[in-house]
């Protein structure tokens, strides 16, 4: 019982991994496994070689950033890397560009409209972006596939160039356009601009004096015509009153031929000019109080006041030099012989030039006066008119503030621009830079030839187990005890060991000869087409 139980463990044992079970697979089914394995492979491969090659012509093109600071001048194209890509790629990819360069080198003889070859090409050509850890653009590669290698490179020049070009005149084109653009903007503020400086200027001259600024001035001017016409007013009083003192004056001349009084009881002669002279004095008295010694009025009152003294002089000589006629009324005879002295007639006809001097004078005041108040009064209106003309001048110069500003704006961007303009120009900004020329391409992209190879012999490998296991369990004979076993029900007690003749032998080491040359032609016919295909794919 317990070697039953050991027999049974051992044959689990053995159950799980039989080598003899598959050495003798291989033994027997190497040949079936070879000739499969070397089919599979050499068809694959035999496939690689007839298939049409496709051989990849490929660049890198480099994006430099300007090398003028944008602290310095600031870039006025789109700073949108991606964006200008697409578009960049869509204007190459276009019908009209691809057709020339298939015109050019002759591409796609085979293919009939010229909408297949331009879609047959856009297939062909391949452009992927390269992009650093902040997923900026920093460069991008551009291949084409072709049949013959000469012409993808050719192609592929083609096309970097298309992109260097274009992403400049794009660049160009666009930086151009935004400084068109600005100084069509600027000429338009410009006009606004003018015809509202147009529009100040005219209300400025027809307002002239009413303006805000000419507040002071006015106020001043106008200070300075009311003192004057206070003191052409006081002037004009003076010269009224003295026009009044020389009426008198002339009317005691024209009376001292008579009696000492006027037929009205006024009295004349020396009393007269006593009681004048104390009136003018009396005046020069307040003036002196209210003025200084160099203004006008108080000069002329005090000429005034010299020529009645002299007057009085020259009348008390003329009654010294007749003598006292009469000494009881010497007084009455000094005023009874003036008609009748030439000294007094002088007197006279000096006193009445001075009266038509006095006139003229008064005359001449009352007009400036009246000048005066006129100019007062319109000093006085265009005050009156500062605050309209203010509030008007403010909603001009509004709407003239904001077209300044933007003006000035307007201006500044437009400086900035074209000097971006003449940094694009020169060259300066963004632009594409080829890091690696297009290659000359030495082994088809595809078909990759060694990757056939592996292909071949993964193909080769599953062939020729299929068919090795197939032929396995299609033999229906015994061929180890295992096997046997599984067949007979009862226990076998007794084994009888092979006997193999020497014929037998033979033919089993001429099986293993076949075999392990068959192996060896086959291994080394993949490695050989391996070599190959890795030397000349």
């Amino acid at each position: 019982m317990v070697d039953d139980m050991v027999d049974n463990l051992d044959n689990k044992e053995s159950q799980g991994l039989d080598i003899q079970h598959y050495l003798g697979v291989v033994r027997r089914r190497h040949l079936h496994f070879l000739i499969p394995l070397f089919i599979g492979w050499a068809v694959v491969w035999t496939a690689s070689w007839i298939l049409p090659p496709r051989y990849e012509s490929s660049t890198m093109i480099l994006v430099s950033q300007p090398t003028m600071p944008k602290d310095y001048v600031t870039p006025n194209v789109n700073d949108d890397l991606q964006e200008r890509m697409q578009s960049i790629t869509q204007q190459i990819l276009s019908r009209t560009r691809l057709l020339h360069i298939i015109d050019q080198l002759n591409l796609y003889s085979g293919q009939r409209s010229p909408d297949q070859k331009v879609e047959h090409m856009r297939k062909d050509i391949d452009i992927e972006l390269v992009r650093d850890n902040r997923n900026q653009i920093t460069a991008f590669n551009v291949s084409y596939a072709s049949r013959d290698p000469v012409v993808a490179q050719k192609v592929t020049s083609e096309l970097t160039n298309l992109f260097i070009n274009e992403n400049l005149e794009a660049r160009q084109q666009e930086s151009e356009g935004t400084t068109k653009f600005l100084e069509a903007q600027l000429e338009t503020a410009r006009k606004i601009l003018a015809d509202q400086e147009e529009k100040i200027r005219q209300f400025k001259a027809q307002h002239v004096g009413e303006m805000p600024g000419q507040l002071a001035s006015n106020l001043q001017i106008l200070s300075g015509l009311q003192s004057q016409l206070q003191n052409d007013e006081d002037a004009l009083n003076a010269a009224r009153q003295q026009h009044v003192y020389l009426q008198t004056l002339v009317d005691q001349y024209r009376a001292m031929q008579g009696s000492a009084k006027t037929a009205d009881g006024t009295t004349v002669g020396l009393p007269a000019i006593d009681e004048e002279l104390d009136k003018l004095k009396a005046q020069l008295a307040d003036l002196s109080s209210r003025y200084t010694e160099r203004h006008p009025d108080v000069r002329k009152l005090k000429e005034q006041i010299a020529k009645t003294e002299k007057m009085r002089d020259q009348l008390l000589a003329s009654m010294k030099e007749k003598g006292p006629d009469n000494t009881n009324d010497s007084a009455d005879s000094a005023n009874a012989g003036v008609g009748t002295d030439p000294a007094k007639a002088s007197m006279l006809a000096q006193a009445q030039s001075q009266l038509r001097s006095n006139q003229v004078e008064i005359t001449n005041r009352e007009h400036s006066i009246a000048s005066l108040k006129a100019r007062v009064d319109e000093y006085q209106a265009r005050l009156n008119q500062e605050p309209i003309r203010e509030q008007q001048l403010s909603d001009l110069t509004r709407g003239y503030d904001q077209s300044k500003a933007n003006y000035d704006d307007l201006l500044k961007k437009k400086n900035e621009s074209a000097m971006a303009t003449s940094m694009e120009l020169l060259q300066q900004g963004e632009r594409f830079t080829i890091m690696d020329p297009p290659s000359l391409p030495q082994k088809p992209e595809f078909p990759n030839r060694l990757k056939f190879c592996g292909i071949g012999l993964g193909i080769g490998l599953a062939l020729g187990v299929v068919v090795a296991g197939a032929f396995e369990m299609m033999d229906d004979r015994v061929y180890n005890e295992t096997a046997l076993k599984k067949l007979l029900p009862p226990n076998i007690l007794v084994e009888i060991p092979a006997i193999v003749s020497t014929s037998d032998e033979r033919k089993y080491k001429r099986q293993m000869w076949l075999g392990l040359v068959t192996a060896g032609v086959v291994f080394a016919t993949i490695l050989a087409g391996s070599a190959f295909s890795y030397l000349r794919g």
